[in-house]
């Protein structure tokens, strides 16, 4: 197309629109007798210009206040000299402000022709996305305000729905004593609830950004890190999955420290990557107070608080594991009061228990603290020492000073008191120990203990108040 032509068509263009934008009515004279036309809204094809002239003053009369309509792409087309074809495409701003039509792309198409020295309009066709128009209307206003009431209708229903389920996760969230957390992939917090201040004494803006192992004491941040270890590579192993359960002690405010019990999962992106883990933590401070109650009578003598039977047992082997590895002599040493008996008879049972508390004491001054002290029974009582010398002679040595020094130290008088106000009760008691020398799995446990019971019952046989040393391992008899 000629750039004059093209100023000239496109100026008639601007025009149209003008004269439409503005519901001018002066637009009408624009149109040919020989007129053609298919409204938007409509269902046929116009031929007559009259008929046209009413749709477009209907349309000035349902929208009476400027529109604005906003180019998006033109399109010109020359047919023949005097025939000229225009395609706009544009979006229509109503004055009520609806965005209804805003949102949707219209089509107008334009035929002009030249009549003798003047450009008229032939054809005007437009394609809006909506067909509903009701009688008496160009655009479909009336069904778009029911589309907007409904929408809006919709919109107060499912956000009265959004708020009540926010109140109700708020309730969940806020009022339950559990702690529930958010973190990112670095483990930065990102949410905690308030059930947190309530355990830990932590506001929640002292908590969120900073890292999750600010929560836990040295101990458990070295727990956490190993079990994310594993974790991870169970992860690259695709055996992984679920929630991740462990117990660990908390820091809080005040300086005091309770135990939590965390579940925790991954959160995962479409990919399948990590970004970022929620849980929930429970505390369980007084739970684990009464699982290590029921350890404590499990394994340790209530009287003496020393360890019982079974768990020195369990010192044992896994004593004479650690042997095995590192090639260390052990030693288990069998100890029975040699005057324990008259102290019974003569003042009962509970001076009895006061002597065997005090003899409790001195035996755990007398070995490291890596040593196992327990109470077999009655008078009898073992020490179980790991880690001596890699040569025979030389742990032997060793454990003969531990007795001999156990020895002396039971020997000291003892003084009694059943109350505040009572007489002391002094008394003398020594023991006959045992002694025997083990290295790694050489034996089983209980030819140790055997070996060790034998020795103690020779030095009580020899005049008691000694110490003998069980043939075997580094032994002579």
């Amino acid at each position: 197309m000629h750039p004059d032509r093209q100023r000239k068509i496109r100026a008639l263009i601007d025009e149209y629109i003008e004269m439409y934008a503005a519901r001018d009515d002066r637009l009408t004279t624009r149109f040919s007798q020989n007129f053609s036309g298919y409204p938007g809204s409509g269902t046929r094809l116009i031929h007559n210009r009259d008929e046209w002239i009413r749709i477009t003053r209907q349309d000035f009369a349902q929208v009476p206040g400027r529109i604005r309509m906003e180019m998006l792409d033109l399109a010109l087309q020359d047919l023949s000299t005097d025939v000229v074809v225009a395609t706009a495409f544009f979006h229509i701003h109503l004055p009520s402000g609806g965005h209804q039509l805003s949102r949707e792309v219209a089509r107008l198409v334009l035929i002009f022709r030249c009549e003798g020295e003047v450009w008229m309009i032939v054809h005007c066709s437009y394609s809006i996305p909506y067909q509903s128009a009701q009688d008496g209307e160009v655009y479909p206003l009336k069904s778009l305000e029911e589309q907007n009431s409904a929408l809006q209708a919709l919109v107060a229903e499912r956000t009265q729905a959004l708020d009540e389920s926010q109140a109700l996760y708020r309730l969940l969230t806020e009022d339950t004593q559990d702690v529930l957390w958010r973190t990112d992939s670095q483990l930065i917090v990102t949410y905690i609830s308030p059930a947190d201040e309530r355990l830990r004494g932590f506001r929640p803006d002292e908590v969120v950004g900073h890292p999750v192992f600010e929560m836990f004491t040295e101990e458990g941040v070295e727990l956490v890190k190993g079990m994310l270890r594993r974790r991870a590579i169970e992860d690259s192993a695709g055996s992984a999955g679920g929630f991740l359960r462990f117990q660990v002690e908390h820091r809080c405010k005040d300086g005091r420290l309770i135990w939590g019990e965390v579940q925790s999962k991954p959160d995962c992106n479409a990919q399948g990557e990590i970004i970022g883990y929620h849980g929930i933590t429970r505390e369980i401070t007084e739970r684990k107070r009464l699982e290590e109650q029921v350890r404590q009578l499990a394994f340790h003598d209530p009287l003496t608080r020393l360890a019982n039977r079974r768990l020195v047992l369990e010192h044992l082997e896994q004593a004479m594991s650690a042997s095995k590895r590192s090639h260390r002599h052990g030693a288990l040493l069998f100890l029975d009061l040699d005057n324990f008996k008259p102290l019974n008879d003569l003042h009962g049972h509970g001076v009895g228990d006061l002597l065997l508390i005090e003899v409790a004491e001195r035996l755990k001054a007398c070995v490291r603290e890596a040593d196992t002290v327990a109470r077999f029974g009655g008078d009898e009582f073992v020490v179980l020492l790991s880690e001596l010398s890699t040569q025979p002679g030389e742990a032997t040595e060793q454990a003969v000073a531990v007795a001999d020094k156990i020895r002396l130290c039971l020997a000291e008088l003892y003084v009694l008191k059943t109350a505040p106000s009572a007489p002391a009760i002094g008394h003398h008691c020594t023991a006959s120990i045992g002694v025997a020398i083990f290295h790694g799995r050489d034996e089983s446990q209980n030819a140790v203990i055997d070996r060790a019971d034998t020795a103690m019952y020779q030095a009580k046989e020899e005049g008691r108040n000694r110490i003998r040393l069980a043939p075997g391992i580094g032994g002579t008899g």
